[in-house]
This record gives C-alpha cells, sequence and structure tokens, in this order.
C-alpha cells in the first residue's frame, strides 16, 4: 500500500475542468491533482492532503451537497471552492451557506470561466498566512509577505466582480448579469425539460417621487422595493433592477430541491409556471402596498404600487430576447389598463389586478 500524500500544498480539481477555465493548460504551473468524478476525487481525498478542493459543478449531480459533506468530513482541513457557470450562482451560494454540523459544505464559489491565476489567489486568500511549523523566520515573513498581496490582489478583484454583475444602488444583479444568468438557465431548461419565467415590474408614478421629494428620496424608494422583492421571492430566484425603476426576476426550477429537504420546498419548486411567480409577484405588491412613506418625509402621503409583465420560456418565447420582449408588451399593457397589476403576455391575471 502506497504512503499517503503528505504534501498538503496540492490542489485537487474534480470534474471538467475545460469548462472553468480560459487557460487549463496553466495548472501545470502548480502541484495539481484532477479526477473526473466525484467517486475518484473522495478516495484520493481519503489518500492524499490538499491545499483546497475545487469542484466544477457543471455536469454534477443533483446531489452535490450530499458529495460535497463528504468531501469535508474526510478533509476538514482544506478549503472547498465551487467553479460555477452563472446560471450555477445560486446553488452555489445555497452551497457555501448551508451548514453540516455547523460547518459549510463549501467555503467559497468562483464565476466560470476564469484564469487559473485567479483560483490560485482566491486559495491563498482562503488559507490567510498559515506558515508551517518548520519554517523559519524568513519564510515565515515571506509567506505573510505573499498572502498580503494575496489578499490585495482578491479583494481588487471581488471589487471589480461586484462592479461588473451588481447594481451599486439596490445591491441587485445589474442588466448585464440578468441577461446572460438569463440566456445560460434558458440553455439548461431547454436540456432538462424546465420552465423560466421572467418578471419586469417598475414603480407606478415613480417620476412623481423623484420630482416631489427629490432624487435622494426616489432612491430611497428603490432601495426600499429591492429589499421588499428579495424578502418576498425564493432563495434561488434571481433579482436585478435592469435601469431606473425598472426591475427584473427570473423564477426558475431549482435542481437542489428537486430532490428537495422539504415537502413545502419540494412544492415550491416544482410549481408550475407561471403560478409561483404569480404567487411571489402578488405578495410584492401587498408588502409594497402596506409599506409607510415616513422616507419621504411628514408630506409624504400614498401607497407605492407597482405593474408589471410575465412570460415564460418555453410556452411565452425560446429565447431571453423574445421573453424580455413578451414581458415588456405585458408590462405596457398592465400600464394602459391602470397601473397597479400584473399582465401575463395580455392575459390580465385577476387574482392581483384589482386595486384595493
Amino acid at each position: 500500500m502506497n504512503a499517503p500524500d503528505t504534501d498538503n500544498r496540492k490542489i485537487l480539481l474534480i470534474g471538467d475542468i475545460s469548462r472553468a477555465f480560459l487557460d487549463a493548460g496553466a495548472i501545470t504551473k502548480e502541484p495539481c491533482e484532477v479526477r473526473a468524478s466525484m467517486p475518484d476525487a473522495i478516495e484520493a481525498v481519503a489518500k492524499n492532503s490538499f491545499r483546497a478542493i475545487c469542484v466544477v459543478m457543471s455536469g454534477m449531480s443533483a446531489k452535490l451537497s450530499s458529495a460535497l459533506k463528504a468531501l469535508r468530513d474526510v478533509s476538514s482541513e482544506a478549503k472547498i471552492i465551487l467553479l460555477a457557470q452563472m446560471c450555477e450562482e445560486p446553488v452555489a451560494i445555497q452551497l457555501v451557506g448551508s451548514a453540516s454540523n455547523g460547518t459549510n459544505v463549501a467555503d467559497d464559489y468562483l464565476i466560470c470561466p476564469i484564469r487559473f491565476s485567479h483560483l490560485v489567489s482566491r486559495i491563498s486568500y482562503l488559507a490567510g498566512a498559515t506558515p508551517g511549523a518548520s519554517r523559519d523566520v524568513s519564510a515565515q515573513a515571506e509567506t505573510a509577505a505573499l498572502a498580503t498581496v494575496d489578499a490585495t490582489t482578491e479583494m481588487k478583484i471581488r471589487q471589480l466582480e461586484k462592479l461588473a454583475t451588481e447594481d451599486d444602488l439596490t445591491g441587485l444583479k445589474n442588466r448585464r448579469y440578468i441577461w446572460e444568468f438569463s440566456r445560460q438557465i434558458i440553455e439548461h431548461a431547454r436540456s432538462e425539460n424546465g420552465q423560466v419565467t421572467l418578471l419586469i415590474f417598475d414603480i407606478d408614478n415613480f417620476k412623481h417621487y423623484n420630482d416631489v421629494y427629490g432624487h435622494s428620496a426616489g432612491d430611497e424608494v428603490l432601495r426600499q422595493a429591492a429589499v421588499l422583492m428579495r424578502r418576498c421571492c425564493r432563495g434561488h430566484d434571481v433579482v436585478g433592477r435592469v435601469g431606473g425603476d425598472e426591475f427584473a426576476v427570473v423564477f426558475w426550477d431549482d435542481p437542489m430541491l428537486k430532490s428537495g429537504s422539504s415537502e413545502d420546498e419540494r412544492r415550491s419548486a416544482l410549481a408550475e409556471h407561471p403560478k409561483e411567480a404569480i404567487f411571489i409577484a402578488e405578495r410584492f405588491r401587498r408588502e409594497l402596498k402596506r409599506t409607510e412613506l415616513h422616507l419621504l418625509g411628514p408630506e409624504g402621503k400614498g401607497v407605492l404600487t407597482i405593474s408589471g409583465g410575465l412570460a415564460s420560456f418555453p410556452r411565452d418565447g425560446s429565447t431571453i430576447q423574445e421573453l424580455f420582449q413578451q414581458a415588456d408588451r405585458a408590462l405596457l399593457e398592465a400600464k394602459r389598463s391602470g397601473k397597479n397589476r400584473i399582465y401575463l403576455v395580455g392575459k390580465p391575471q385577476n387574482d392581483i389586478a384589482d386595486v384595493e
């Protein structure tokens, strides 16, 4: 029997690395081991020590959470990093946030494709400056200096990632992210016979708030709407601000919940589209109408209302362009019909179209 590999500088890469890296050939610059399947990877972790375990999510089964728990049980010290496509980010967020015996099943995730050096920088950032006991003072100082450089680089990368994908006013995803995420998730739904529903909505008479109370108050209205929308949506749905007072929500089938942890979650995840989206839009509309306008000062009166349009794949369109066009058309019809209502591609939802 071979002795265990004690080189804990090694990085274990699991899955199809060609889908994760722009420069897959660069992995030869670091001590790495590549395993194509999760069972092979778990076997490798049982025999060897690794600095980090990096999992390409694409192609992995819906039981990824259980597999990550197994990796964590076998190698508790290694950092586990998920390499996700943009459409896999909501699942990656859940996995990083889910805990097993008080320990998260994954430490972090990266949106791919990326350069391999970016992954190495993230690993160093997560590991921190923890020098080995056998190193001398000069080696420890060098390690600490390198870790500081890695941390600075990583912080800059994170800031750039945030600027590229988030709306700076509301903290929601921006238009570019919503568009690309929707494109990817529709392709995934096409291959898996899944469903995707797009909701586009804006705040009725928003120009009035800006004109009467000022742009700072208008900005606060947008922030408050963003907080309420995220609170009303399911954890894996993606909410974004696509411009001005216009928002978008992408409702989709979460693969983690198809074999979910509870009956309520499974029922919600597998609900017929767009019924679940309509239910959530109604909940948001009611929450928004109950919002007090104290943020507008003592003169603030009235209620906040929204109008929206819904379109679903594959029923209403086969591409993200078609879904946006259809949802925009439905939004316009909702506006023309009196506002404070949601339309489903030319068809009003009677249960939420009434103005209370």
